[in-house]
C-alpha cells in the first residue's frame, strides 16, 4: 500500500497515468495526461466600474436617499464640483477606459430612475452625479473557476494545426456574485498553450435593446474598444441577481452550415436557480434568455454541437444523481425530463454524476466528459463515449477518473474539487482547462486514443 505522503505531486510535462498518483493507492491503467505550467487564480486588481445602488428609505413619504444625494451634489458650486470631478478623474481615469463616458451614462440612468429631466443639469454636475453612483468592483477577487473552451470566431493567420480559442471562466467577486469572464489564446500542436495577456482595463458588457424572440431575454454588448479578454458579463435580470454560473460553451453548427456560439449556464437569484442560454455570433453582442420546460429547472445542461436526428439535444442531470439525454424541436423549450442515460457505477461517482461540458464529436461517436462525486464529496473527472447516431446508447465509459484533486489542487474555497465546463479537440488530443477547489484554473491535455483505450 502506498502511503498518502509518498504520492508525488503533478508537475508540468507528460505523466504516466499508471504512476502519477492521482488516484490514491493502486497502480491501475489511466489516461496519460500532460499538465501545462500555466495557472490562473483570483486577481483583485481586475476591476470594472459598476453601478452603485443606494437603498430607498423605508418611509415612502420621505425622499429617496438617491434623490437626496443628487440634491446635495447640486448644492456644490460649479468650481467646487469641477475640482471634485478633477480629483476623481486623476484617481481613477487611468484605471478605466472612457470613464467620463461611463459617468455620463450612469447619470442618465439615475435621472431615469428618479424621474428627473437630465436637461436641467449641466457640467460638471452631470458627470459628478454619475461618479457618485458608481463604484469599482473587483470581479475576480474571490475566485476564477469552472472554465469552458471553444474555437475562436477568427481562425486566420495561424500555423498549420494550430487553433485560436476563447475560454470562458466563472469569476467570483464581492458578495460571491458570479460573472462571466473570458481569455483568448492559441493552441499549437503538442498541444502547446499560449494565453494572450489581459492588457488594459476590463469593461462590463452594457445592456442594449433586445431583438431576440425568447420571452424574458436580454441582450448585452461588448464595447467596441474592449477586447474579448477584457469583457465581463454581469447579471442583468432579477433571476440572475446573484450570479451567472458555469457557462458551458459550444460552437453550434446549424443545418445550413452557419455557426454560432451557444452556452448554457445557471442563473441564480439568491433564492432559486434556472437554466439559461447565451447566444453570440461574434462575441460582440450576447443574447441571454431563460430556458423553459421541466428540464430547464435543473443545473448542468450541455448542448450538443449540432442537431441529432433533426432535433436539438442536450445532456443534463434531472434527478440530482443521473445523467439524462434531452431532446427538443426548439432551443428554448425543453418539455420533458428526457431519457435516463447513465447512473453512478464506480466508487468515485456514487454520490452523483453530471456532465463536464458539451459532447465532443469524433469519428467513433460523442465524447462526454463527466464529473463524479465520491466519498468526502470529492469531485473527479471521467468520460464516456456515446453512439454517434443514437446518443442514448453508451459505447464506453472510464472506470477510473481522468483527473482527481491532487495535493496541489485540493485546498481552496471548496476543497477536493476538480471541475470543467468543456474541452476542445486539437489534432488527436483533447485540451481541457479545469477549475480546482473553486479557487483557480489549471490546464491538461491527453490523447483521444488513450482515452478510448481506457474505457470499459
Amino acid at each position: 500500500m502506498v502511503k498518502a505522503s509518498s504520492i508525488p505531486l503533478p508537475k508540468p510535462g507528460h505523466i504516466d497515468g499508471a504512476t502519477q498518483g492521482l488516484t490514491g493507492t493502486m497502480k491501475i491503467p489511466h489516461v496519460p495526461i500532460k499538465f501545462h505550467e500555466e495557472r490562473l487564480r483570483a486577481d483583485p486588481k481586475r476591476v470594472v466600474v459598476r453601478p452603485f445602488e443606494l437603498a430607498w428609505q423605508a418611509d415612502k413619504s420621505e425622499p429617496a436617499r438617491a434623490l437626496l444625494l443628487v440634491q446635495d451634489i447640486c448644492k456644490l458650486g460649479a468650481s467646487e464640483a469641477a475640482a471634485e470631478l478633477s480629483q476623481i478623474l486623476a484617481e481613477f481615469g487611468e484605471r478605466h477606459w472612457q470613464i467620463e463616458r461611463m459617468f455620463e451614462r450612469r447619470f442618465l440612468h439615475v435621472m431615469d430612475d428618479l424621474g428627473l429631466n437630465p436637461a436641467n443639469f449641466e457640467e460638471p454636475h452631470r458627470k459628478l452625479i454619475g461618479a457618485y453612483f458608481c463604484h469599482e468592483y473587483s470581479y475576480a477577487a474571490a475566485a476564477l473557476m469552472n472554465p469552458s473552451i471553444i474555437p475562436h470566431p477568427d481562425q486566420s493567420m495561424l500555423k498549420a494545426g494550430s487553433l485560436r480559442f476563447v475560454m470562458s471562466m466563472r469569476a467570483v467577486g464581492e458578495g460571491h456574485i458570479s460573472s462571466i469572464a473570458f481569455r483568448e489564446g492559441i493552441l499549437e500542436p503538442g498541444p502547446k498553450l499560449a494565453l494572450w495577456p489581459t492588457t488594459g482595463p476590463a469593461l462590463s458588457a452594457e445592456q442594449i435593446p433586445y431583438t431576440g424572440k425568447s420571452p424574458g431575454g436580454v441582450t448585452v454588448a461588448r464595447d467596441n474598444d474592449c477586447t474579448i479578454g477584457n469583457c465581463v458579463i454581469f447579471p442583468v435580470t432579477e433571476a440572475q441577481r446573484n450570479g451567472l454560473e458555469d457557462l458551458r460553451l459550444v460552437k453550434f453548427t446549424h443545418d445550413d452550415g452557419q455557426a454560432e456560439w451557444i452556452g448554457t449556464y445557471t442563473a441564480y437569484s439568491g433564492r432559486s436557480i434556472r437554466s439559461e442560454l447565451m447566444r453570440t455570433s461574434d462575441f460582440s453582442a450576447f443574447e441571454l434568455s431563460p430556458l423553459r420546460g421541466p428540464a430547464a429547472s435543473n443545473k448542468g445542461m450541455a448542448l450538443f454541437p449540432r442537431k441529432v436526428d433533426g432535433q436539438f439535444a442536450m445532456i443534463g442531470r434531472q434527478d440530482g444523481k443521473r445523467l439524462h439525454l434531452l431532446l427538443s424541436s426548439t432551443l428554448y423549450e425543453w418539455p420533458t425530463n428526457g431519457t435516463p442515460l447513465a447512473e453512478p457505477k464506480y466508487s468515485w461517482e456514487l454520490v452523483q454524476i453530471g456532465n463536464c461540458g458539451s459532447p465532443i464529436e469524433i469519428d467513433e461517436g460523442w465524447i462526454v466528459l463527466t464529473h463524479g462525486v465520491g466519498a468526502m464529496r470529492k469531485y473527479s473527472i471521467g468520460a464516456m463515449l456515446l453512439d454517434k447516431s443514437d446518443p442514448s446508447r453508451i459505447l464506453g465509459r472510464t472506470p477510473h477518473p481522468i483527473l482527481m484533486a491532487s495535493e496541489a489542487d485540493r485546498d481552496g474555497y471548496v476543497p477536493n474539487v476538480v471541475y470543467t465546463c468543456g474541452a476542445v479537440k486539437i489534432g488527436n488530443d483533447l485540451f481541457m482547462p479545469y477549475g480546482f477547489s473553486d479557487s483557480g484554473i489549471g490546464f491538461i491535455s491527453f490523447g483521444i486514443r488513450d482515452l478510448l483505450a481506457s474505457m470499459e
